[in-house]
């Protein structure tokens, strides 16, 4: 089943309740889709009704809600690498002269996901570090990692999210098990699609330009944040056409497709950060919620 196939799905289960309280016109409705989950898929959390002060958790973890046509919204992340165990959820709100009170709260189990294999061959000096360059990858990725701990506290995208690259074949890829000259590698994080140099790179949806940079592994790249916790990532850029805190719209072109970084082609590396989990971009491309 594809990414776009289970995303269907996830919008058609948001019309079923996972867990009510026990008089609607007293609490509000919760709705958790998927009811169970795979490694790299999107939770949808539905809050219907109106409650004052609704808060909710994913994994201990703050949920960030957003104002949708029948109530609240938020979307939550299974990392790639999440272990099979059961993730906690709860929605609570304010309870006058009591704190706050449990609206509804649950599990979502966590199944296996089938990943594929790839072995490429590249340079030696592309896979064999020097202490030099290992360094400077460690240091790139932690300046990945603060640029992600930093979102915007506001959702600035609207509706679905686009392909990013007009006239690109999608390759995919995500959550492959890579063997790089023979030595099992960490798996891709990204979606890819094969387009030729030069062709447009377009933003999935509105944002503002969080990161520029030109990193090792990733070539030039640009990252955008979304809001709530939400990130595109976009690699391998043969040129930059964004700069740093410019907000962009969706579609606007922020560069065009290259092969810098660690590439064995021009193509567009496409991944998304979900409240620090890596998730597949696929799924969000197909998601879509009223405004």
């Amino acid at each position: 089943m594809t990414g776009r196939a289970i995303a269907r799905g996830l919008l058609a289960l948001l019309a079923v309740p996972a867990i009510l309280g026990p008089s609607p016109a007293a609490h509000p409705a919760v709705v958790v889709t998927p009811a169970s989950a795979r490694p790299g898929d999107v939770v949808v959390v539905r809050v219907r009704g109106v409650a004052p002060e609704v808060r909710g958790e994913w994994a201990g973890r703050p949920l960030d809600f957003f104002p949708v046509a029948d109530g609240l919204a938020a979307l939550a992340g299974v990392d790639l690498e999440a272990p099979l165990a059961p993730i906690p959820w709860r929605v609570t709100r304010a309870a006058p002269g009591r704190g706050r009170a449990v609206v509804a709260a649950g599990r979502v189990p966590i199944r296996s996901r089938a990943f594929g294999t790839q072995e490429l061959t590249l340079p030696r000096d592309q896979v064999d570090l020097d202490a030099e360059t290992l360094a400077r990858v460690r240091a790139e990725a932690a300046e990945l990692r603060a640029v992600l701990a930093r979102p915007t506290g506001e959702r600035l995208w609207r509706g679905a999210f686009l392909t990013p690259v007009e006239d690109g074949q999608p390759t995919g890829g995500f959550g492959v098990r890579r063997i790089i000259n023979g030595q099992p590698r960490s798996p891709h994080a990204g979606y890819d699609w094969a387009a030729a140099r030069g062709a447009p790179v377009l933003a999935a949806n509105a944002g503002r330009v969080a990161h520029v940079a030109e990193h090792f592994f990733a070539g030039r790249l640009v990252v955008l944040d979304h809001g709530l916790g939400l990130f595109t990532l976009y690699f391998h850029l043969d040129e930059v056409r964004a700069a740093p805190g410019e907000a962009v719209a969706r579609g606007q072109r922020i560069g065009v497709v290259g092969a810098t970084g660690r590439a064995t082609g021009p193509h567009l590396h496409l991944a998304v950060s979900l409240g620090g989990a890596r998730v597949d971009p696929e799924i969000l491309l197909a998601l879509s919620f009223p405004d």
